[in-house]
């Protein structure tokens, strides 16, 4: 399949689990060290890359679906590929990333012994629904845990903590969270998604904001709250070119520790992969080394360099909040100009209905974008779209064809200048696939 071009990721499962429907569950099972499980809305792929990093950088062999592909046929496949003839595994652990639908299913044929759930925003309501009716199933799944079982939950998503009601006896919860002053918003974003109580309805009130609806906060009619976390991230540095730094405490002391993907999103995920393996057991030395030497996902703040000192920044997003996050980030910096590339498409894995578009807050680019390209299946609603956020007509192009529009942006880019790319997902495929045929970047399996 790897020849064709098209991956292979999933297929194998597929065929595996229709001749024998407790295939994932019996192989899971032989591994000697157990497994461990990343859901989330944002942030899932490169936490569980972060992840297992950290745990091959403490010498174990993983067993991780770096695809991926998150449904149960790709947790079937990776397993597979593991596998040998006689059924033995070449794993000591099993790490998944697990789609938000697949996390009650998935659950209940791996019984992970850790599982780390990172937020819950809106996203593709065509296949998940609001965010109310996904927290429902997590908490059904989570009530069905057995003792034993930890849970790392986000201490600045209401979701997360409002979740850890429901462990039942035995299971362990552990929160991470963010405490950093100098970084939090003022208000609350529009594109936030729970800004109420979720036990009472009431207007929570926040003494911190980080990332939309995730910060410090506290009901004031229930007294529902975010609880002091375990591990609390301090003294953030963030860069586009550096990544970011920050100190970790933790129940056993401050960890100084770096991670070279930039964002205040990517401190979330590093916190939480750095949290996991901690409770784990892996020493503090191998967090610190798995977080330093760990390189960028496909798509997810990827940097590709033309070869004539020029370079693309990848950038995946897929709903408001983290398209919010990819553009503050690139916004940081009051005095840098910006040329963009934004890749729009509406398949399946992208989400069909693109109205999450006007709640992202494209305005902030009016006085910092010097030229816009869109691409996509919806490159004409994405123009669109700019045009009313106040970006002069003069400076937006678009062109559906996702090569053509990326030669079309080429043209604006000179010798030392970045072309910042925002793709949706089946778009950063096809955006890939265009880049590694140009022999700038490899197919992600060779990764």
């Amino acid at each position: 399949m790897h020849r064709t071009g098209r991956g292979g990721t999933a297929l194998p499962g597929l065929v595996a689990a229709t001749i024998d429907p407790f295939i994932l569950r019996d192989l899971t099972a032989r591994l000697p060290g157990g497994s461990a499980m990343v859901i989330g809305t944002n942030g899932k792929t490169t936490t569980t890359r972060l992840f297992g990093t950290i745990l091959e950088t403490a010498g174990l062999k993983v067993a991780n679906n770096r695809s991926g592909s998150n449904l149960l046929r790709g947790l079937t496949s990776t397993l597979l590929n593991q596998a040998s003839l006689d059924g033995k595994l070449a794993a000591d652990m099993g790490l998944f990333e697990v789609d938000e639908a697949a996390f009650p299913k998935a659950q209940a044929k791996i019984l992970p012994k850790l599982i780390l759930i990172n937020n819950l925003f809106r996203d593709q309501l065509d296949r998940y629904g609001e965010i109310d009716t996904v927290r429902k199933q997590w908490a059904n799944t989570i009530k069905t845990m057995v003792p034993g079982t930890t849970l790392v939950l986000n201490a600045d998503d209401p979701s997360m903590v409002y979740l850890a009601r429901f462990a039942p006896e035995g299971v362990r919860t552990v929160f991470f969270g963010l405490d950093h002053p100098p970084l939090a918003l003022t208000e609350l974003p529009h594109a936030v998604d729970a800004a109420r109580c979720i036990v009472c309805g009431t207007t929570l009130i926040y003494d911190a904001i980080y990332i939309s609806h995730m910060g410090h906060y506290h009901c004031p009619n229930c007294g529902f709250h975010r609880p002091d976390p375990d591990f609390v991230v301090k003294a953030i540095e963030l860069s586009v070119e550096d990544g970011s730094q920050f100190v970790l405490n933790t129940p056993d002391g401050p960890l100084d520790l770096k991670v070279g993907v930039p964002g205040l999103y990517n401190v979330y995920n590093a916190a939480g992969a750095a949290a996991a393996t901690l409770t784990l057991g892996i020493a503090p030395a191998h967090v610190k080394e798995g977080l330093a030497k760990f390189k960028s996902v496909f798509g997810r703040i990827e940097r590709v360099s033309l070869g004539d000192d020029r370079y693309l920044l990848l950038a995946l997003v897929k709903n408001p909040v983290g398209f919010n996050e990819v553009l503050r980030m690139l916004t940081n910096d009051p005095v840098k100009r910006l040329k963009m590339m934004i890749v729009i498409n509406d398949l399946y894995a992208d989400g069909r209905d693109v109205s999450w578009l006007w709640d992202v807050d494209f305005e902030i680019l009016a006085e910092r974008l010097d030229f816009a390209q869109t691409g996509g299946l919806r490159a004409t609603d994405m123009a669109n779209r700019l045009k009313y956020a106040g970006i002069k007509p003069s400076k937006i192009s678009w062109e559906e064809n996702i090569a053509a529009s990326l030669e079309k942006a080429l043209e604006y880019i000179e010798p030392g200048e970045t072309l910042y790319i925002t793709p949706t997902y089946t778009a950063m495929l096809q955006l890939r696939e265009v880049l590694t045929k140009k022999g700038l970047v490899v197919p992600f399996w060779e990764e």
